[in-house]
């Protein structure tokens, strides 16, 4: 997976500055070169829809009937409006056609939830369509406007840091720990596994801050990178923590089986997408 997240950033990279072929042009689009975030853009809308199929899923052990094909839909929906609804725009007019895209989400979620003609439910069903309009929708999709805003490597970098955490944590709690962290929602996270888990990602950014600088890619100075590295494994974690949240209200362990020795997308991709919009927001801040 590792090889696979590196020849896809190797591809993005390649395609970003590439002379815009004659067929879009003919079809309205101005710019001279591609836009950056191509190959991006289509991971997240792939990751997307299969998290929401999944989230679908433990809606649906949960009594919350919202099937898989509106799910899927729905999350696009909202990937689509947080990163093609950017594009051309001035600030006041992105944020309105989120706004305006969570509010339809919801509108469409009550008239969902009484497709039947029964208000059964209702308040259920729409809240979940929301849930996954923001979840699998808006949140992932700040992946992609980091990645219109920086070089792919600080992209790349982010993701590090999010998942040098988890890998911190699994070693560190499975040799030292002894104090659980929360264990009536994750009986397995420990105290211990958390802070080495955070030691991990800081190390991390602040060495991957510092190669990438050295590498003349405009990132984070190393001691900055260091604190946003800590801080992106700790929201990492939360964001685990919020995966499990749903899976044990809903009474399942796992909610897919679709990558062997993971489980589902929505474990590869729970913690990232909580960090993403943090981390857009740090480094929009820190590059203006």
């Amino acid at each position: 997976m590792i090889l696979l997240l590196g020849l896809a950033a190797w591809l993005d990279q390649w395609l970003d500055g590439l002379a815009t072929p004659g067929w879009l042009a003919g079809i309205g689009f101005s710019g001279e070169t591609l836009p950056p975030a191509i190959v991006v853009g289509a991971l997240v809308f792939l990751v997307a829809g299969a998290g929401a199929r999944e989230v679908a899923r433990i809606f649906r052990a949960k009594g919350v009937l919202v099937w898989t094909r509106p799910a899927v839909v729905t999350a696009l929906a909202g990937v689509a409006v947080t990163t093609l609804g950017s594009v051309g725009t001035e600030p006041v007019e992105s944020l309105g056609i989120v706004a305006f895209g969570v509010m339809g989400a919801y509108t469409l979620g009550l008239i969902y939830g009484i497709r039947d003609r029964s208000t059964d439910g209702a308040i259920a069903v729409a809240s979940g369509v929301l849930t996954l309009f923001v979840y699998m929708g808006v949140m992932p999709g700040f992946l992609v406007l980091i990645r219109r805003e920086h070089d792919i490597w600080v992209l790349i970098w982010v993701l590090a840091c999010v998942k040098s955490c988890d890998i911190g944590a699994y070693f560190t709690g499975t040799t030292m720990g002894k104090h659980k962290l929360i264990p009536w929602l994750s009986p397995g996270k420990t105290w211990e596994g958390l802070a080495g888990g955070m030691v991990t990602a800081g190390l991390i950014g602040g060495l991957g801050s510092w190669w990438l600088a050295s590498a003349g890619v405009n990132a984070p100075p190393p001691l900055a990178g260091a604190a946003m590295g800590v801080l992106f494994g700790g929201l990492g974690q939360a964001g685990d923590l919020a995966a499990s949240l749903l899976k044990r209200d809903a009474g399942i362990k796992d909610a897919g089986t679709a990558l062997p020795g993971f489980g589902g997308v929505l474990d590869l991709i729970d913690s990232p997408v909580f960090v993403a919009p943090i981390a857009f927001w740090l480094l929009h801040s820190i590059s203006g």
